[in-house]
């Protein structure tokens, strides 16, 4: 009887073994599986910020991007006054289409946007006689900036968004170009 006891133990024990390496097998592949999931997104995100061209925006000078931001706005149907360098009145571009003029504060910059730049574009909207003012950006902004914003209802574009307006745009050049063979 006790002979029995000791098999029927040994072999639960085996059986209990051979399950916890299931389930530990398992478990690695089910982390391995994780990885590739995470790499893949990384790659796409990767892919889609080169696709972007925010890598070279990054490097503009201040006047490139303004102009830069013209013809992105001018490939999204409006049309684009891009601004004197000095004495802009708090406007680096001026927008308009379908009767509706915007005016433009452009911030290429490495840190987050802060409430200067919506006061200048808020100034700028008496100056242009724009009906909305927006602050468009390679970065963030500040809670302040935010803040300031949202009570004088103009508009921030964030470096993602911006990411999105522009892969749009090479999208469809890169889809002409290719089509035009």
């Amino acid at each position: 009887m006790a002979q029995e006891q000791i098999n029927d133990f040994s072999n639960e024990l085996t059986q209990s073994k051979h399950l916890i390496f299931a389930l530990g097998a398992v478990g690695i592949i089910i982390i391995l599986m994780s990885w590739i999931v995470a790499a893949i997104i990384r790659n796409r995100r990767l892919k889609r910020l080169e696709q972007s061209g925010i890598y070279d925006i990054d490097q503009m000078s201040g006047r490139e991007f303004e102009e830069y931001l013209g013809q992105l706005f001018k490939f999204y149907g409006y049309s684009v006054i891009v601004t004197k360098e000095v004495g802009d009145f708090g406007a680096d571009l001026v927008l308009s289409k379908d009767g509706i003029k915007i005016v433009v504060q452009a911030k290429r910059y490495s840190k987050n946007i802060g409430v200067k730049a919506v006061q200048e574009v808020h100034s700028a909207i008496s100056y242009y006689n724009a009906s909305e003012a927006w602050v468009v950006s390679n970065s963030g902004y500040t809670k302040a900036a935010i803040t300031l914003a949202k009570t004088n209802n103009v508009r921030l574009i964030d470096r993602d968004e911006l990411i999105e307006w522009c892969i749009k745009m090479n999208s469809n050049v890169l889809g002409e170009a290719s089509g035009a063979r």
